[in-house]
């Protein structure tokens, strides 16, 4: 983890996101921009996140926390992003995901990044973070489901430029 891997996101950044230090003294704490997919629901939100890494990156995974509110089936209400990747190395106690699945020290921003821009296109009902938002996505995805990531990406538009 390095200030170079932070200039080059920033000079050619991949597409749906941008990143950078929230603190240019301190390498370990990062702001993410999440662009909504196109053809999602999410699309046009610019939802900002905070990915905290640990120490002894790469060796363990960073933290994802959306600071901008988002309603999502993997994203827990405090913002917490659950996905597989993210997820301490090795074996799984509860056996839903593959050791391959987890976090490896190979994973990158840009390979953090691309895991959550897909999970907003195609969430994981098998495993909710947020239980409520994964029911109304199973049962009424077009109603309230909706609805409510229609008011949390017209808001991120609002904070977007604050």
């Amino acid at each position: 983890l390095s200030d170079e891997s932070s200039r080059k996101l920033n000079k050619n950044p991949v597409e749906g996101f941008s990143a950078g230090l929230i603190d240019d003294d301190d390498i370990y704490q990062w702001e993410v921009v999440v662009i909504g997919p196109q053809d999602t629901l999410f699309e046009g939100g610019f939802f900002k996140a905070h990915l905290i890494f640990p120490h002894d990156y790469p060796l363990r995974p960073p933290k994802m926390k959306f600071i901008t509110e988002i309603w999502h089936p993997n994203v827990a209400k405090n913002g917490d992003v659950c996905i597989s990747i993210l997820h301490e190395p090795g074996e799984d106690k509860f056996g839903y995901e593959k050791p391959e699945e987890r976090w490896l020290p190979i994973h990158t921003v840009e390979t953090i990044m691309i895991s959550v821009i897909s999970m907003l296109a195609d969430p994981n009902g098998d495993s909710p973070a947020n239980v409520d938002a994964a029911k109304e996505w199973r049962e009424d995805p077009n109603g309230e489901f909706k609805r409510k990531v229609a008011r949390c990406v017209r808001k991120s538009q609002e904070m977007a430029f604050d």
